[in-house]
């Protein structure tokens, strides 16, 4: 494997060895949806570039970013951060000694699984490279719009064990400042009313899909989501760059902060986008992991036993059907969500490059790839999981106060 992941990639391949695989044929591989609530099917990123308007990050961008931080992260090198909106703006403010903010968040509706780590390792690296303050916001009034049977009194409670996997990951508490919306709407409503202004119903629509049996919670709360992206240069009475770290799905929101905040005097916030952590189901079949598929899903919290059996269990191969026929033939790491997942997970590019090609000629067989996932996942969430329980004593230092 290159150090680039080639998002342009039609993993033909794995297609034709699931086709053979499971004796059908997939119809769904060209069908995929993306919104900031739902994200199902195979994901055509090159697709959603042109769709969303975004640019590639490309290698003298990748060279810009180094110059400052000393290296590039594992994420950068292999395209799992891959577009952006603006970032060499962002740089040019940074070298002119306006130093940026960033922003990013969770929408608390359950447990947090290493999915949701991605985007929230990446922004540390960003704060620590470019020594920055960071706004988190927890939109804890967001899904019990969209979610029936969801209730403030739940995302109060999910609110809080979110934050302790965020605080985990090792953010300063000095630059790191928690939002949560019904705990700071004395700070945040007045800005998002500024904001729910220069929004028409007709643009909600469009963007989002609304209908007229919308309930105006959902209709209005994307005025909450950008208020982040500016309250810093509110405080300081000047304005500052805002970068946005954060997973494809969520461009939506922030194509219409970028509409509005400049006519209210601000600059357009910056973003920078990750593609997704597959499910254990698949890329085909799963366009991302998500909370409500328990047995394809690893939550942080799980214990070693039960990462072990959901890996053997339901992690999708890209191996041959028999081992004789492997070794022959080879796996194909383009669809096997072990190797996708260690793409993630294992910073060493020497040691990804020789699962890869051992796996490809047949030498690393499919369970000997899942063991591999398994200690490495059950060594981060052992660490991680100490940090949880130690966070639970640093909570309040992280949350902003009024």
């Amino acid at each position: 494997m290159g150090c680039r992941r080639n998002i342009n990639q039609t993993v033909s391949l794995g297609l034709k060895n699931l086709k053979s695989k499971h004796e059908k044929i997939i119809d769904m591989v060209e069908k995929f949806i993306v919104t900031p609530w739902e994200v199902r099917g195979q994901i055509d990123y090159e697709k959603l570039v042109k769709e969303f308007g975004t640019k590639h990050i490309n290698q003298k961008l990748l060279e810009r970013i180094k110059k400052h931080t000393g290296e590039l992260h594992p994420f950068l090198r292999r395209g799992i951060f891959f577009s952006h909106r603006d970032l060499d703006w962002i740089l040019n403010e940074y070298e002119k000694g306006n130093k940026f903010f960033l922003y990013t968040g969770r929408a608390p509706s359950g447990p947090v699984h290493i999915g949701h780590l991605i985007p929230w390792i990446f922004t540390k690296w960003l704060q620590e490279k470019f020594d920055v303050e960071l706004w988190f916001q927890f939109p804890d009034e967001e899904k019990t719009f969209f979610k029936e049977n969801l209730t403030l009194e739940d995302t109060k409670k999910f609110t809080y064990e979110n934050a302790l996997d965020v605080i985990a990951l090792g953010f300063d508490p000095k630059n790191t400042h928690f939002l949560i919306d019904t705990v700071n709407a004395k700070t945040m409503y007045k800005e998002a009313v500024k904001v729910a202004k220069k929004i028409t119903f007709s643009t909600t629509k469009a963007v989002f899909g609304f209908s007229n049996d919308t309930n105006i919670g959902a209709i209005f709360y994307t005025a909450m989501q950008t208020v982040p992206a500016f309250l810093p240069s509110v405080m300081k009475g000047k304005n500052i760059p805002c970068l946005i770290p954060y997973a494809i799905d969520q461009d939506a929101h922030f194509r219409i902060s970028r509409d509005v905040l400049p006519k209210l005097g601000y600059y357009k916030p910056a973003a920078i986008h990750c593609i997704f952590l597959p499910g254990l189901g698949g890329i085909v079949e799963q366009g991302k992991m998500s909370s409500s598929e328990e047995e394809t899903t690893i939550y942080t919290t799980d214990d070693p036993e039960t990462v072990k059996r959901k890996i053997v269990k339901y992690a999708f191969s890209g191996g041959a059907a028999t081992i004789e026929e492997h070794r022959k033939k080879g796996g194909n790491p383009d669809v096997d969500v072990s190797y996708q997942w260690l793409t993630f997970f294992e910073d060493d590019d020497k040691k990804l490059k020789k699962i890869h090609d051992d796996y490809i000629s047949g030498k690393l067989l499919t369970g000997e790839l899942k063991q591999i996932l398994i200690y490495k996942l059950n060594s981060f969430l052992k660490e991680h999981q100490k940090k949880r329980e130690k966070a639970k004593d640093h909570y309040d230092k992280f949350i902003f106060k009024d």
